[in-house]
């Protein structure tokens, strides 16, 4: 099977997302070998992840993730909004996520800096992946080209790729001007004849975030390149592998 699974914010649809019980959810199925993660810094500079940039959806805290410090945001509870079962789960540092992954699985990371919200993200996670030895083993995404740039400026080894969900655009044209080797796109902007013009470039795809089998076996169609971006493997297993 070439369309690979990932696993979106880890098991998602089961466990809180980017936590690190969603993580290891996702990490017990044999096939899922990709998971994707979202990454900001606190007030005092640590990466940790967690998607929105408020933290009143997945925590019992409130306010924005920038002007809270590691030492307070590790208490809150990331887990109970989803599940009873899963209070106390905390939100992750980047450090503790690149710890177990490692050597288990690779990781699209992406850096929420719209606007350069937190200026010298790209140098904080690039040298925490270098002290990692894993720089070659994750992608940095973003919507941000800005972003982008800086990422490659920190450490050219990285990879480093475009998230892209607009209906206007020449995303294959982006990709190209900012020197990217990856296209995470919203499934519902794919189509065959962009998937075959990045696929024969050598540039990889992934598609987001798609929880259906219908939807899954239509990009597989499409493309055996494109990469399958989902809150539930679970679906993408029974769907491919009959599992």
């Amino acid at each position: 099977m070439n369309n690979l699974c990932v696993a979106h914010r880890g098991f998602s649809g089961k466990a809180p997302e980017n936590t690190l019980a969603a993580f290891r959810m996702a990490m017990e199925l044999p096939y899922v070998t990709w998971m994707e993660i979202d990454v900001q810094l606190t007030r005092d500079g640590v990466p940790v992840v967690i998607h929105d940039y408020s933290l009143d959806r997945t925590t019992n805290g409130h306010g924005k993730v920038k002007d809270m410090d590691w030492s307070q945001m590790r208490r809150l509870d990331a887990g109970g909004w989803k599940n009873r079962s899963f209070r106390g789960e905390r939100i992750p540092s980047l450090e503790e996520v690149l710890e177990l992954s490692k050597e288990r699985m690779r990781l699209n990371i992406e850096l929420k800096n719209a606007g350069n919200l937190y200026p010298g993200i790209e140098k904080t996670v690039t040298q925490l992946l270098a002290s990692k030895g894993m720089s070659k083993d994750v992608v940095l995404t973003s919507f941000d080209t800005g972003t982008l740039q800086r990422c490659q400026e920190a450490d050219p080894a990285v990879r480093r790729g475009l998230i892209f969900d607009s209906r206007w655009g020449d995303p294959a044209g982006r990709v190209r001007e900012l020197g990217c080797s990856f296209l995470s796109i919203a499934f519902s902007r794919l189509t065959p004849g962009l998937a075959r013009f990045m696929s024969a470039r050598g540039v990889g795809l992934m598609a987001w975030t798609v929880n259906k089998a219908k939807e899954m076996r239509r990009l597989a169609d499409m493309h055996s390149d494109i990469m399958i971006c989902t809150n539930r493997p679970d679906i993408w297993g029974d769907t491919f592998l009959g599992v």
